[in-house]
């Protein structure tokens, strides 16, 4: 059974408030080694930004950048550390986006398949897509984990088919957490 918003949020800003923060501070290891593809200036949406490590890497970098999550917390924490940041607390699935408006679109570990191809037109020519969320093989450790909000084999590769895909990987991998992680990978231009 899947939570409310409003569980959701709550559970989010439970966890921002209880787990160490550093974590979620940082840019994810797959935004760093796709930076190359980055454009150093334009306009970014970080879906579901989280505590904003994301946002403050694609800030660094020159880009204006829209974070956007249901927490809080999470939007309080980010703006505080983030003062250029345009923060936005809101549930994606009603949040307007824009077609043709952004150079980087992000998301990382929140899936919500009716946003697939809203971000795919979202996209102006030539912008990249960063997406990485995990796959069902997490079950196999965390069957508690609701299968909605995982992958299936291969669904991240066709779930953008109006892009080229520029990296794609999906597998196991190794983090500094409790367990490693089953996720799926994908960095995509819109041409």
């Amino acid at each position: 059974m899947t939570r409310s918003t409003q569980e959701e949020a709550q559970h989010w800003n439970a966890r921002y408030s209880q787990e160490a923060r550093s974590s979620f501070e940082e840019p994810r290891p797959f935004l760093l080694e796709n930076a190359h593809h980055l454009p150093v200036r334009g306009l970014a949406l970080d879906a579901a930004m989280g505590l904003g490590g994301n946002a403050g890497f694609l800030l660094q970098r020159g880009l204006h950048v829209v974070g956007v999550d249901l927490s809080s917390l999470g939007v309080r924490v980010a703006k505080a550390r983030l003062p250029a940041l345009m923060a936005v607390e809101a549930d994606l699935r009603h949040f307007h986006i824009p077609a043709d408006t952004f150079d980087v679109i992000i998301n990382f570990f929140y899936l919500e398949r009716s946003l697939f191809p809203i971000f795919a037109r979202a996209l102006r020519p030539g912008g990249i897509l960063i997406f990485e969320t995990m796959t069902v093989e997490m079950r196999s450790l965390r069957p508690d984990i609701e299968p909605l909000f995982l992958l299936e084999p291969g669904e991240l590769r066709q779930a953008f088919p109006s892009l080229e895909i520029l990296s794609y990987r999906e597998g196991w991998q190794n983090r500094s957490g409790p367990h490693p992680r089953a996720v799926a990978s994908l960095a995509a231009i819109r041409l």
